[in-house]
């Protein structure tokens, strides 16, 4: 792999805008493939990259390649695919139309589905699977705050594509069983809807012991689905996931201990679910509850509270009204 071409974002959204910008930063050639209008807000006001921590970077238009025309895939040796889960078909078919046929592909999205669709697309080329453990919410005007923490995660491969795209302020790790890891994270993953569904900021929905029963029991039925399939999910953070449930039951002092050693939260910090629904966007519930679902009817296994999950966001992309705003007792039934 040749680093001095460059790394273009396919499908720049939150996600994509920080971790390319973040690239520029540390003076990566960085290109970015956007909507218009996420071209005309970066041409009006640069980016300006955010984070829980207080780290703050800025980085004028002129620092980075920005284009709706899927040409800037042309000269890229890693192309970075950032788009929702139903997009990857789409997206993998303007890499294999533009992108050099030596570029890696890397997928920084959510699921566990998506390398399985480019593999599908873009046949021999060499496809690398992701994991992004931090939110980032677009604030407008330019602006992308990472709101938690954690490393991002790569499968291994020869090239050591993980350390080409490590830089400071954005670790990336190789992962001998990237599969575990992007398991893991989907797992931890089934709270974006409870998020959704509840309208509140991720700590404030943590902070409450109701809510995190909640998560635990969805969070059961998904490891015993998983458990079945022979799948080993390999935890984002130090606590092993089949901890997590009986960790998230605990009382609040105990729990906010543990959280604070493990995890950093700003307190404005959502779920991308939750986005989707402020914004009148589709969800990603059917690569998340959705691949958990299609496992357990596999293997047998009932989930009846992650099935009930999937319809109230249904109910709330339909509504069109923003996240409701439900209670768990709501979600419950």
């Amino acid at each position: 792999m040749n680093t001095d071409r460059s790394i273009v974002v396919a499908g720049a959204g939150a996600i994509g805008c920080f971790v390319g910008g973040m690239l520029a930063v540390a003076n990566r050639r960085v290109g970015l493939l956007v909507r218009p209008r996420m071209k005309a807000e970066i041409e009006r006001f640069g980016l300006r990259l955010t984070g829980f921590d207080g780290a703050e970077n800025k980085l004028g238009a002129g620092q980075l390649a920005l284009s709706e025309d899927p040409a800037i895939l042309h000269s890229a040796g890693i192309v970075l695919v950032t788009v929702k889960s139903a997009d990857t078909a789409a997206v993998a078919e303007l890499i294999a139309q533009h992108a050099p046929q030596d570029a890696v592909i890397v997928s920084l999205q959510n699921g566990v589905g998506n390398v399985a669709v480019l593999h599908e697309r873009l046949g021999s080329r060499r496809v690398l699977a992701g994991m992004v453990p931090f939110n980032v919410i677009a604030m407008g005007e330019g602006r992308f705050h990472r709101s938690t923490s954690g490393d991002i995660h790569l499968g291994e491969d020869a090239d050591n594509t993980a350390a080409a795209l490590s830089v400071p302020g954005l670790a990336v790790r190789a992962s001998r069983d990237i599969t575990g890891v992007q398991w893991g994270k989907l797992i931890i993953n089934l709270n974006n809807a409870l998020s959704a569904l509840s309208d509140l900021p991720l700590a404030a929905q943590l902070a409450n012991r109701e809510w995190r029963k909640l998560f635990a029991d969805q969070m059961a039925e998904g490891l015993a689905v998983i458990k079945a399939a022979g799948i080993n999910p390999v935890s984002a953070t130090p606590v092993p996931a089949n901890w997590t449930p009986t960790l998230l039951r605990l009382p609040d002092a105990i729990f906010n201990l543990i959280l604070g050693r493990t995890m950093k939260i700003d307190p404005e910090a959502r779920s991308s679910m939750w986005q989707d629904l402020k914004q009148g966007r589709r969800t990603e519930i059917d690569y998340l509850q959705g691949a958990v679902i299609a496992l357990a009817e596999q293997h047998g296994v009932a989930v009846p509270l992650m099935r009930r999950i999937v319809a109230l966001i249904k109910e709330a992309e339909v509504a069109g009204k923003g996240p409701p705003g439900l209670t768990p007792q709501q979600i419950r039934g």
